[in-house]
């Protein structure tokens, strides 16, 4: 960190809506320096991001860039100053090159037609900052992986002078080898002077890359401090007033008979031949590397994937259960909870209201029209027994912390009253605090007798909240753990162990 003077300065920044939710905010930012923004969802890290990249304006307080009065009126006046921001939802056109991505509103032209060759060694200069190099500067951003249009992004970023750089949770999506590529570009932007606010809940994260980490609660800065002076359990504290520890108590349970029976279920290479029980009442991982087929088995189970082979078993039903199709699958008791919770779990520009109610419209209609009372009762019903923060139940889903939006998409299958629950990374992106919220909604569902399903690519979730925890490998069932019998090695072994028997299949047949 640099001893000259701050490249940004906020003093007393605050912000209200119909509730202060930014409160007295004295902040500094260094030339070349990474300050982290932690905090528990809802604390005031986007809100004050926003304010920093002119996407909103502040109530209160004031800032300063570069010793200079700081206001912007917009995001377009911020970046014309050198402030830029990479949102967490990645705003790209898919079916447009990169190059033209990157320029999009700038295209050189030539005879009233676009230049290709000049946009095109435009964009190989501007990726090359990046480290996309070797990346076709024609290919369509649709055809990229996430990590990939995660650096395009960023190089649109780096258009003009780029003085300060806000990347919101930017690895949420990414694989290890895409963090490390991203990580590799902030020490080479920093390098270069650019000053970076990197916005996480990942804590191991933040500790590897940052200078400085600020921790936001409740709408207020509680602590700026080296990171080479807190240690993860001091920023959990900061973050959420309180030690969580790592048990959670989940209360007493009663482990039953199979509430789901799954026998040789496949589809192509992605699942092959996966058998399992679930019990009522109990909380089953699914562990695995990204690509492994968890997720995709759980697709096939909720009917959202058309099967190749195997059937489903209800209860003690002797006959399969038909599942072709989602509709099916709730009708079956069966629910899913969608790693992408925006996307494919919510209708975020709707209410609470109406987003707890979907799937069980007749239980608040009479006679095919919505009783929006009794609407509003069951949504204020879940509110109160999953403690979401929120303002009313009429609040829209967008404006919620993403905490808050996977107790809705839970309050939603409650309401259902579905005794098998499928839960697809319940916990990512969001903070630690509403992770052990989450945790404690599966152990309540559990007493209840529900049987759950959880997927999560963090072992360390699994191994606290799990009775049993199954490990995919290259899309098959490799081994189920019994709790008590597991260790963080053993998992990640049987993980790799399905990779390694291809990889010595395919040796063994070119030798």
């Amino acid at each position: 960190m640099s001893s000259e003077l701050p490249l940004l300065e906020a003093t007393g920044v605050g912000k209200t809506y119909a509730i202060p939710v930014l409160s007295d905010v004295h902040l500094t930012l260094y030339r070349g320096e990474v300050l982290a923004l932690t905090g528990e969802n809802g604390a005031g890290k986007s809100t004050l991001s926003k304010i920093i990249s002119g996407v909103t304006p502040a109530s209160t307080g004031r800032m300063t860039l570069d010793g200079q009065t700081y206001s912007p009126s917009s995001r377009l006046a911020a970046e014309h100053q050198g402030v830029r921001m990479v949102m967490q939802e990645l705003n790209l056109i898919p079916t447009l090159s990169i190059a033209e991505n990157l320029f999009l509103g700038q295209l050189p032209t030539r005879f009233g037609f676009i230049d290709r060759t000049a946009l095109h060694e435009a964009a190989r200069q501007l990726m090359a900052k990046v480290g996309l190099e070797k990346v076709d500067p024609g290919a369509a951003v649709g055809t990229l992986g996430i990590g990939h249009q995660q650096m395009i992004e960023i190089a649109r970023s780096l258009i003009g002078e780029c003085k300060l750089l806000i990347l919101d949770e930017p690895t949420a999506m990414l694989t290890d080898h895409e963090v490390d590529l991203l990580f590799a570009q902030i020490a080479r932007l920093k390098a270069a002077g650019v000053s970076i606010i990197y916005i996480s809940h990942r804590l191991d994260e933040i500790k590897q890359i940052s200078d400085r980490i600020a921790v936001l609660r409740d709408g207020k800065l509680v602590s700026s401090d080296k990171t080479s002076e807190l240690h993860v359990d001091d920023i959990v504290r900061l973050m959420v007033g309180r030690d969580l520890g790592d048990q959670i108590d989940l209360g007493e349970r009663k482990i039953g008979a199979p509430a789901l029976r799954v026998r040789n279920l496949s589809r192509s290479a992605s699942v092959r031949d996966v058998s399992f029980d679930l019990r009522s009442g109990e909380i089953l991982g699914f562990a695995g590397l990204i690509g492994s087929g968890r997720t995709e088995l759980l697709r096939l189970i909720f009917g959202a994937d058309r099967k190749d082979a195997g059937d489903i078993y209800l209860a003690d039903n002797p006959e399969p259960a038909r599942i072709t199709s989602p509709l099916q699958a709730v009708a079956n008791g069966i629910a899913m909870i969608t790693e992408d919770r925006k996307g494919q779990g919510l209708l975020t520009s709707q209410s609470i209201s109406i987003n707890t109610t979907l799937a069980s419209l007749p239980s608040v209609s009479r006679k095919g029209w919505i009783r929006f009372a009794m609407e509003r009762g069951v949504a204020q019903r879940y509110v109160k027994s999953l403690g979401m923060k929120c303002n009313s139940v009429q609040q829209s889903v967008a404006e919620l912390s993403g905490g808050t939006q996977q107790k809705v998409v839970v309050g939603r299958w409650l309401h259902r009253d579905c005794p098998v629950m499928l839960f697809d990374e319940p916990t990512r992106g969001i903070d630690i605090g509403a992770k052990f919220d989450i945790y404690n909604v599966l152990g309540n569902l559990s007493r209840q007798g529900k049987g759950l399903v959880v997927v999560s690519s963090d072992l360390r979730e699994l191994m606290l909240i799990c009775d049993r925890i199954a490990v995919m490998s290259a899309g098959k069932l490799v081994k189920i753990f019994e709790r008590g019998a597991w260790t963080q090695n053993a998992i990640l072994e049987e993980a790799f162990s399905g990779y390694v028997e291809n990889t010595k299949q395919r040796t063994s047949a070119t030798a």
